[in-house]
C-alpha cells in the first residue's frame, strides 16, 4: 500500500481507512482505486473488523477525480475506458456490499465520485461546513458509475435535478436528502462517530452483519407469502443460534451479553 491510502484496525475492532492526498484534496486515481478495493477485501476477510470508517486527511473529504488520471484517461479508447470505469464500480460494490457496517467521516468539500463513496457507506456524519456536489456535467461527463449508490441514498426525484444541475450543496441539505446522516460541528465531527461505533459495538456482532444484509435484501420487496416465510425462517434460525440464545439470556438475566465489555463469560 501506498502513503495515497492509510488503514489501521484497533483492539476494539474499528477499521479506519483515510484516504491521505490532502496536498490535492485527496481526490482519487486509478492506483488509489486499486489500493481502497483491496483494502475493503482484506478487512471483509477480518473477522475481528466490526465497524469500517471511511475518513480523509485535510481540509476537503476528497475532490473526486485527480486531474492527471482524468488527462489520462482523455487519451483512452473507448475499450480502455470501459475497463478503467469497471474498476472504480467493483471498488464501489465492495464498499456497498462490505459485510460490517460502515460510517463516512466527512469533514469538507465532497464532489463527483466522492459522492458516491458517502452514498456506498450505510450512515454518514458531516461537519457543519461539509459540501458535496454532483459536478460530472459541468465536463459533459456523466456520473454513471456511482448513479446506483447515490440514487439509493437520495431517491430519484433528488437525483434528477443534482445529476443535471451541478450544485454545490451543504450539509444540511445532504442530510435532509438522506445522504448524510447527521451534522454537526467540525470539533464534534469524531464524538459523533464514536458514538455510532459504540451503538454498534453493544449488539450481537453477527446479527449486526445480518441485520445490514436483511435492509438491503428486502428493499422494495413485494410482502407476500414467500416473503413471510422467508423472514419467519430467518428470524426462527437466529433465534436458536448461539449469539441469539446468548442475547435473549442476557436480557432475561439482566446481565450484559458477552460481547460487551463487561459482559460475563
Amino acid at each position: 500500500m501506498s502513503d495515497k491510502l492509510l488503514c489501521e484496525v484497533d483492539s476494539e475492532g474499528v477499521a479506519t481507512v483515510t484516504l491521505n492526498r490532502p496536498e490535492i484534496h485527496n481526490a482519487f486515481d486509478d492506483e488509489l482505486i486499486h489500493e481502497l478495493a483491496t483494502t475493503f477485501d482484506t478487512l471483509a476477510q477480518n473477522p475481528a473488523v466490526r465497524v469500517l470508517v471511511l475518513a480523509s486527511n485535510g481540509k476537503s473529504f476528497s475532490a473526486g477525480a485527480d486531474l492527471n488520471w482524468m488527462k489520462r484517461m482523455a487519451t483512452y479508447s473507448e475499450e480502455e475506458n470501459r475497463r478503467d470505469a469497471a474498476a472504480l464500480a467493483a471498488m464501489l460494490y465492495k464498499l456497498d456490499t462490505f459485510p460490517a457496517p460502515t460510517i463516512a467521516r466527512v469533514q469538507g468539500a465532497a464532489f463527483g465520485g466522492a459522492v458516491g463513496l458517502v452514498s456506498c457507506c450505510d450512515m454518514a456524519v458531516a461537519s457543519e461546513r461539509a459540501s458535496f456536489c454532483l459536478s460530472e456535467v459541468k465536463i459533459g461527463l456523466l456520473p454513471a458509475t456511482i448513479s446506483p449508490y447515490v440514487i439509493n441514498a437520495i431517491g430519484t426525484r433528488h437525483a434528477r435535478r443534482y445529476f443535471v444541475t451541478a450544485e454545490r450543496f451543504p450539509a444540511e441539505r445532504a442530510e435532509q436528502m438522506g445522504l448524510v446522516s447527521e451534522v454537526c460541528a467540525e470539533g464534534d465531527l469524531d464524538l459523533h462517530v464514536q458514538k455510532l461505533v459504540n451503538a454498534i459495538a453493544d449488539n450481537g456482532p453477527k446479527a449486526v452483519a445480518m441485520a445490514k444484509q436483511l435492509a438491503m435484501s428486502m428493499s422494495n420487496r413485494v410482502i407476500n407469502d414467500e416473503l413471510q416465510g422467508q423472514t419467519s425462517a430467518l428470524i426462527a434460525a437466529v433465534r436458536v443460534s448461539p449469539e441469539g440464545q446468548e442475547g435473549l439470556s442476557a436480557f432475561l438475566e439482566k446481565r450484559a451479553p458477552k460481547w460487551m465489555n463487561g459482559g460475563e463469560g
